[in-house]
């Protein structure tokens, strides 16, 4: 799946990932800055959490409760050396939890993160657009 977004669109764009997303482990690629933590912030609202998000550069991960109980985990990995970091922290635990996972940086920890993730690739392009591609692997 393909899509084109201004911000805007990101509450419509949130819903479609949702509806899209095979399982709950998404990994997001993208370029610093092109928006990726903004998505997700967006992510998790409509998964129902009403805390505030932010990106958790320094703690590695934050937990969020939705509405209904349900966890979800915030990952941002950009900041570890060696997938050796990610292993110490239990990584493998939350990412076949059964819970909403959402990584930014997975290139980190590639060789770490479920066979069956979804992928989602965000671009920047000219007038504030973005866009967006999501597949679903395995």
């Amino acid at each position: 799946m393909i899509l084109n977004y201004t911000l805007s669109d990101l509450s419509e764009i949130a819903n479609e990932v949702i509806k899209n997303a095979a399982n709950k482990v998404l990994l997001f690629y993208g370029e610093m800055g092109v928006g990726k933590t903004t998505l997700i912030k967006e992510i998790v609202k409509q998964l129902g959490v009403n805390d505030n998000v932010s990106s958790p550069t320094f703690s590695l991960v934050n937990e969020y409760h939705t509405t209904t109980g349900e966890k979800i985990y915030h990952f941002d990995f950009y900041r570890i050396n060696k997938e050796d970091e990610a292993l110490d922290m239990g990584v493998e635990e939350y990412f076949y939890s059964n819970n909403w996972c959402l990584v930014e940086w997975p290139n980190k920890v590639e060789n770490l993160v479920p066979l069956n993730a979804v992928s989602i690739t965000i671009t920047s392009n000219k007038n504030q657009l973005r866009t967006i591609t999501l597949k679903n692997n395995g």
